[in-house]
């Protein structure tokens, strides 16, 4: 297949769809008032609603890998994104915290596929040697739907409503559906599916060796935290530790999506870059690790002069996990791509889902202020995911050969 060809149907096709996936994750941190004072919503309530998305998502990575391995990208995408769609349709309806909950973890399981289809589709098409900067790429592309999910979607909220938003992303999300399968190559599996049973078999296997127990709790925790506290609890601290007005937050959310969406293609780059070079993507990652774990610390401490600075490097570093991906992907077998990505997936969204809900649970123990939460609520349970995240680097630097680290 020729470059064009790769970029056009192989991977544009579902870094749109991953783009969607983006959108509807983050939502949540642009409509939580809406919901708040609809649904009178507890911080546990509105950390359990918005991570039901979360969780529905991280249970369904383990079959979905023997999904992308067996039927391939194009036919598991455009199913789960219709999945996807009526899950909007069911929020715009829904009446209840309850009801509520069912169509967001609907819409979760619709978008478990979006960067899985799209690095399945990348193992398959585009060379090992470049594959980190195209995984990269698309999730810099994918990026665009945290822009959209800020001052745009707080716009579109404003004019229509929070219910018929859902209505139009259900719309946006089907004509997705329809782009993969009518651009999206029709052969993009590697050889004869083995039976279930053995797929089935083989991602058990990968849950059990020595590389994925070292590697998943850093994987997990570092991008897992990222994902929980900007999708979600960022809008709040925002406004209840800086003090910033709706507007003043949709606007400092979406130059935190620009510097999510930039820092993470400069990664890819640098880690392309630096490749040609010896130096492997896993120590490359490690370097961007260090400034991702201390800007969480500036954050926690609350230093008034650095406070945002260090939210925009937040977004920025905190998914350089995805140089793991392919380094990963290629050590446990070509054939077991798609399994392999899942398998660590899987840890990073149930961190993230554990993310926003205790997140929730540990501010609500805290006394309310007149404009909402506790900054001090906010500053022990960051902290306590922040220990976690440096737990989980030593054990990571513990127990990896100096082979695995390059």
């Amino acid at each position: 297949m020729t470059l064009p060809r790769i970029l056009l149907s192989a991977l544009l096709p579902f870094a749109a769809a991953y783009l969607l996936s983006y959108l509807l994750r983050a939502v949540n941190a642009v409509v939580a008032p809406d919901l708040v004072r609809d649904l009178s919503l507890t911080p546990a309530q509105l950390g359990l609603l918005t991570a039901a998305y979360l969780g529905a998502f991280a249970l369904f990575q383990l079959p979905l890998g023997v999904l992308l391995d067996r039927y391939g990208p194009r036919k598991v995408q455009a199913g789960l994104l219709t999945l996807a769609a009526l899950g909007c349709l069911a929020f715009a309806f829904a009446e209840g915290l309850a009801g509520l909950f069912a169509a967001r973890a609907l819409i979760g399981l619709g978008f478990s596929a979006g960067l899985m289809a799209s690095y399945k589709s990348s193992a398959t098409w585009v060379p090992s040697e470049r594959r980190s900067l195209a995984n990269t790429a698309i999730m810099s592309f994918g990026a665009l739907g945290l822009v959209v999910a800020t001052e745009p979607t707080q716009h579109l909220v404003a004019l229509i409503g929070w219910r018929n938003a859902f209505l139009v992303f259900a719309g946006l999300i089907l004509l997705a559906a329809l782009l993969i399968l009518a651009a999206a190559p029709r052969k993009d599996t590697v050889g004869e599916p083995a039976p279930l049973g053995r797929q089935f078999a083989e991602m058990l296997a990968i849950l059990k060796t020595p590389l994925f127990w070292r590697l998943a709790p850093l994987i997990g925790l570092t991008a897992g935290v990222q994902i929980g506290v900007q999708t979600l609890w960022a809008g709040p601290w925002l406004r209840d530790v800086m003090g910033l007005t709706r507007e003043e937050v949709g606007r400092h959310l979406l130059l935190m999506a620009i510097a999510f969406m930039a820092g993470i293609f400069l990664v890819g780059l640098i880690a392309d870059r630096l490749g040609r070079r010896g130096i492997g993507p896993m120590q490359v990652m490690l370097g961007f690790n260090l400034l991702y774990l201390a800007a969480q610390l500036l954050i926690v401490l609350r230093v008034e002069s650095l406070m945002f600075p260090a939210w925009l490097a937040v977004a920025a570093f905190g998914q350089v996990a995805i140089l793991a991906f392919p380094w990963f992907a290629a050590r446990i077998g070509r054939e077991l791509a798609g399994r392999a990505n899942a398998s660590i997936n899987f840890t990073i969204f149930v961190v993230a889902f554990a993310t926003q809900y205790l997140l929730g649970f540990i501010i609500g123990l805290f006394p309310a202020t007149a404009t909402g939460y506790s900054p001090e609520g906010y500053s022990v349970a960051l902290g306590l995911f922040l220990v976690a995240q440096v737990l989980a680097l030593l054990w990571y630097l513990a127990c990896s050969p100096h082979k695995d680290r390059a």
